[in-house]
């Protein structure tokens, strides 16, 4: 028999809309993280914050590759400190359409760059925690850090979610350059950009606005469609 196909879904911006300004919390605690360690002007720490994100795909793996910070302490004053029980609650549309998901025919997988506390977190706090099968994570202790859109982090969620086939790899993200990268490694991929924010060159085969295109773009893993 075939292996079961993978839907790897994101989590930030992904599972619910960037309009939740979630980014913009972490912006500040990531800002003023520079600013205290590397003792940067506010200027230079966002200069430098968003030069880290652009080269790696973090801005903590540009901290520990070149200034050796402590990475868990890093998780603790940034990702674990953001508000995030104020800004999420249960998600009654997304528990519905993932519990559509025929899981006799898909497996369910979470995949983020954050690392497994904030993951964990918020998708506890939509109320679907107990739908994923599994999450991919970022590892900010380990050596190398591994993240999208490396390719080992592609590789690194295949195995840990036991899915051999590229062909059998679904995956949605915000990021263009994830949704790019994981398209060229062979993965059915979808970016999802907000209703309302300004559409960028397709990055990958599918586009949508909202997670429930999902249902018509693969009506073969729905109950319903």
């Amino acid at each position: 028999m075939s292996e079961k196909p993978v839907f790897f879904f994101d989590i930030d911006n992904c599972l619910y809309p960037k309009s939740k300004n979630v980014h913009d919390y972490m912006t500040v605690l990531i800002d003023q993280y520079f600013m205290e360690h590397l003792e940067l002007t506010k200027e230079d720490a966002y200069k430098l914050h968003m030069d880290y994100y652009k080269t790696y795909g973090l801005a903590i793996e540009g901290l520990v590759r070149h200034h050796k910070i402590d990475p868990l302490e890093y998780n603790a004053k940034v990702d674990d400190a953001l508000p995030m029980d104020q800004i999420l609650s249960t998600d009654l549309k997304l528990r519905k359409l993932l519990e559509d998901m025929d899981t006799s025919k898909v497996k369910l997988w979470l995949l983020t760059n954050a690392y497994v506390n904030h993951g964990k977190r918020v998708v506890r706090l939509l109320g679907v925690d107990d739908l994923f099968e599994g999450i991919t994570y970022c590892d900010y202790a380990a050596t190398p850090m591994l993240c999208k859109p490396h390719v080992d982090m592609f590789k690194k969620a295949m195995a840990e979610a036991g899915v051999e086939d590229y062909k059998n790899c679904y995956f949605v993200d915000d990021s263009s350059l994830n949704c790019k990268a994981a398209e060229e490694l062979g993965w059915n991929t979808t970016h999802i950009v907000e209703e309302g924010e300004p559409l960028p060159p397709k990055p990958c085969k599918n586009q949508i606005r909202s997670l429930e295109e999902l249902r018509s773009l693969f009506p073969q893993f729905f109950k319903t469609t």
